[in-house]
């Protein structure tokens, strides 16, 4: 395979046609997946990514590492990540980008929030370059006007949720939380309010096993409660079976995040949100319509 200059990076448009190729490639990170267990002994992650070039519908990026930990661990869908010698590659006339744990690189840094040029993640092969702050800064002057081309028939509010359906879900993470060795709720909420539902039960059973007011083994801090908003229900969401052992804590609090294909259930009398092997994270712009609206609704019935 023909290696390319450590210099040279591609435009993502250009990318794709240099399959079997190494290639260089810097762009914001719109989608990810959650981490998992390949059929082998190896993790595997997948995020999509984007720039001017090529920002719909974006490249794939698979990566496969012996440990959670050297996977790329993106700190918000938005961020940046500046590869070097991924292999492009095609399936089912797709074509992706793919990291090869002997060769390749990576580096994470922050989007539009970040202000300087200090990657928060690197792999072990990787060298910065001076040349990294110009693609850095391009790409985040990019971001500030960057819309998604989102039909809103493509994604539900909280008012909208059913059971056990897969469902496109854009909420604000209001508060994340280890409740247990690896056992993390993320608190969302979109201004909306989730459907009542009936609670079957009997007066016996309640007696000896009443359900509970919360699903959290201890409530949450006054001071934190306190920050929740006072209208429009407020979603716990919790790793599904099949992603138990991996952590949620390289989420942001105060972020929008379009959850795709997220599940959910009412459990214990109360809705709650369940994070599946199958479930992205997709970034959702601060200046989203939605996002705006949602916001001056929620001031509106604060005044």
């Amino acid at each position: 395979m023909e290696e390319r200059d450590d210099y040279k990076f591609l435009k993502l448009r250009d990318a794709i046609s240099c399959l079997n190729q190494r290639v260089n490639l810097v762009g914001v990170v719109l989608e990810l997946g959650l981490p998992k267990k390949s059929k082998g002994t190896d993790f595997f992650i997948s995020l999509k990514i984007a720039d001017e070039s090529y920002s719909d519908p974006g490249i794939s990026v698979n990566f496969f590492a012996e440990s959670v930990e050297k996977l790329p661990v993106v700190a918000s869908p938005g961020d940046i990540i500046l590869l070097s010698h991924v292999v492009m590659k095609t399936h089912e006339r797709e074509v992706y980008a793919f990291f090869n744990k002997k060769f390749s690189s990576f580096a994470l840094y922050e989007g539009l929030s970040g202000g300087d040029f200090v990657p928060y993640q690197v792999s072990a092969r990787f060298r910065t370059r001076e040349l990294d702050k110009k693609f850095i800064a391009d790409l985040r002057k990019w971001l500030t006007g960057f819309q998604l081309n989102t039909d809103p028939n493509d994604f539900q509010f909280l008012r909208e949720i059913k059971e056990g359906q897969r469902l496109s879900l854009i909420c604000k993470i209001l508060h994340i939380c280890e409740v247990a060795e690896k056992e993390w709720i993320i608190y969302v909420w979109d201004g909306t309010d989730a459907p009542s539902k009936k609670i079957q039960t009997k007066m016996t059973d309640e007696m000896d096993n009443p359900l509970p007011l919360q699903l959290e083994k201890e409530p949450l801090p006054r001071d934190v409660l306190c920050t929740f908003p006072s209208a429009g229900s407020v979603l716990m969401v919790v790793l599904g079976e099949g992603n138990k052992n991996l952590g949620l804590g390289f989420l942001k609090t105060g972020i929008w995040l379009n959850f795709l294909n997220i599940i959910c259930e009412v459990h214990a009398g109360l809705w709650r949100g369940v994070l599946m092997p199958f479930t992205k994270l997709r970034y959702v712009p601060r200046e989203f319509r939605y996002v705006l609206g949602c916001q001056r609704s929620t001031q509106q019935m604060a005044i």
